[in-house]
């Protein structure tokens, strides 16, 4: 599979692993009450700070539990800013920390710049998300090569989805010059191979052609009745006697009936009565199967009329004009051709395409009105996506308890989404918003507040959608110079330590075994911490220890058995923190 190099890549391809893993603590939280310093509970969250470091923070709780992620990163145009920032040790980037990126032509390694800063995100993104998980991601044709080339490194080439167009705009600006960019790309990948969409609810025009022609109970259409695969199914491939005519009808060549021989014999019967016969076609099926004589399948009969063609056409004549007619039905008053019968409720919804027009999912004129809506009439965002192309993306990625993640948060438009949508079908989808900027508060979190309550006035005002959240800095480093953090919870430690154990969230501590993390295939946990205090693993603490396992882990400061005692009792023992392991 082609990769593609650039510089400073062999220093970010690793380093998600050496972000340090930072706590989250929570500022307040916000719901129909208002805004509080009491947690409310709410598993919406906006994060403000570095999303790298954020990612790596949310790992203990959500890897692999993220079901749908959405993120709309700086496109690299030259007209904006961005800043790259990441703490990546190697002197060829190091110039680069902390500079706001320039304009092409006055930054040339920009392009260099723009994968370091992705390549981490992605790689712990791809963490998070779950089996069934799938990501969308906003780009334009600046970057877009780029990017779908180590997203095919970091997810697998087999798990890329689609590059779908959306229709950003509504109008062409007639002072444009050259080829005018009127969609942009949502660049789709799963985390596993064969990944399906939901279906779309179907249009009022897609249910038009669903009629009754025949008085049948249900609305149909019209559809082939023919199947491929005709070399490999040559068992259903075979002559149906027409009814009306008594000419011997097969499958057009290459094709087979759609439905097995016992299901065409059932239907044909509704019209008169048939039967199974010996015809000596092998020739005639042969040609439909694209075969030589001698490779046909033998002993295939054909289903054929049992009556005299006369008395079976006055029947089927009878069939014709009373109505509901069977699946298989004849054209032209019953003289033409074979069809079938598609019923409405059995099509299902209407499959996505890799086009979004904004006619369905909205366009940048239409995000800048509502953002302008909210915010009382201030433009306080450029560039804003409409909540309808992320709603159309968890209507196809989702479902009402969906967990949607977005790592560049921006205006705040994937909450705005994922409670415009809540309050639409009572759902309970969930959203986690990172942004770094100093707007996290003023503008994402600010909006996600106005939604909530409500906002505008006269004929523009918004009934507020309800739900919660909470607001979110990044705290301390769990671990300093190879030391744990003493300023960070014993909570937040323990929590660390079981997941790096064995990827698994962390339970309520018990209280009849405080020092007790859990148990994980067959394997018990303990991390035996004071603050204040040397822990030491002895026989006092063994005597503790109620939890039955095949094995035990045993975190202290300090150890009192030998390698012989330690092995005798399944302990493996680890010193804290210089055994703890690192995310």
């Amino acid at each position: 599979m082609p990769t593609l190099d650039w510089i400073g890549k062999n220093k970010v391809v690793n380093h998600h692993l050496e972000v340090p893993y930072r706590v989250l603590e929570r500022q307040y939280s916000y719901d129909a009450d208002g805004m509080h310093t009491e947690d409310n509970g709410s598993e919406n969250m906006i994060i403000h700070g570095d999303n790298l470091s954020a990612l790596k923070s949310l790992l203990p709780q959500y890897e692999g539990r993220i079901k749908c992620i959405y993120i709309d990163p700086p496109y690299n145009t030259g007209n904006e800013g961005w800043v790259y920032n990441d703490n990546v040790n190697d002197p060829r980037i190091v110039k680069w920390l902390g500079e706001t990126v320039g304009k092409e032509g006055e930054d040339l390694s920009r392009h260099d710049k723009w994968l370091c800063m992705m390549y981490p995100r992605l790689k712990l993104l791809q963490r998070l998300l779950s089996d069934d998980g799938v990501i969308f991601i906003s780009i334009d044709d600046t970057e877009y090569a780029n990017l779908k080339l180590i997203c095919d490194e970091i997810f697998g080439s087999n798990c890329f989805v689609s590059n779908i167009s959306w229709q950003r705009t509504y109008s062409t600006r007639n002072d444009s010059k050259g080829i005018v960019n009127e969609v942009e790309h949502l660049l789709v990948y799963s985390n596993q191979p064969d990944w399906q969409p939901n279906r779309l609810p179907r249009t009022a025009e897609m249910d038009s052609i669903y009629k009754s022609p025949d008085n049948d109970v249900k609305p149909w259409a019209s559809d082939n009745p023919f199947a491929p695969g005709a070399a490999t199914h040559q068992g259903m491939v075979y002559a149906i006697q027409h009814p009306f005519t008594g000419k011997m009808m097969y499958p057009t060549n290459g094709r087979c009936w759609t439905f097995s021989q016992d299901q065409m014999l059932e239907i044909m019967c509704a019209w008169c009565n048939y039967e199974l016969k010996e015809l000596d076609d092998a020739h005639e099926r042969a040609v439909v199967c694209g075969v030589p004589d001698d490779e046909i399948r033998q002993g295939v009969q054909a289903i054929v009329l049992s009556e005299p063609l006369e008395i079976s056409a006055a029947k089927a004549q009878e069939v014709y004009n009373r109505g509901q007619w069977p699946k298989f039905y004849f054209t032209k008053g019953g003289k033409g051709g074979i069809r079938r019968k598609t019923y409405l409720d059995n099509v299902g919804g209407k499959p996505p395409t890799n086009y979004w027009p904004y006619s369905e999912v909205g366009h940048t004129d239409e995000a800048a009105k509502t953002l302008r809506a909210i915010f009382d009439g201030q433009a306080t965002f450029d560039t804003p996506k409409p909540p309808r192309l992320i709603e159309r993306i968890l209507q196809i990625a989702g479902d009402q308890e969906t967990l949607i993640l977005d790592s560049f948060a921006g205006s705040g438009t994937t909450a705005h989404a994922v409670l415009n949508m809540n309050k639409a079908d009572g759902g309970h989808r969930k959203f986690i918003l990172i942004e770094m900027m100093d707007y996290a508060d003023s503008i994402t979190a600010e909006r996600v507040k106005r939604v909530i309550q409500g906002y505008g006035t006269g004929k523009s005002a918004r009934e507020g959608t309800g739900g919660d959240f909470s607001y979110y800095e990044l705290g301390k480093p769990l671990m300093e110079n190879g030391k744990l953090n003493e300023d960070v919870s014993a909570e937040k430690i323990r929590e660390y330590v079981y997941f790096t154990e064995t990827k698994q969230r962390l339970a309520p501590a018990s209280e009849e075994e405080p020092y007790l993390l859990g148990v994980h295939i067959e394997t018990a946990y303990y991390f035996y911490y004071d603050r204040d205090n040397i822990t030491t693993l002895n026989r006092d603490f063994l005597h503790t220890v109620k939890t039955r396992a095949d094995a035990y882990v045993i975190y202290a400061d300090l150890c009192m058995f030998s390698s012989a005692e330690l092995e005798k009792y399944h302990i493996t023992f680890k010193k804290i923190p210089r055994d703890i392991s690192r995310l």
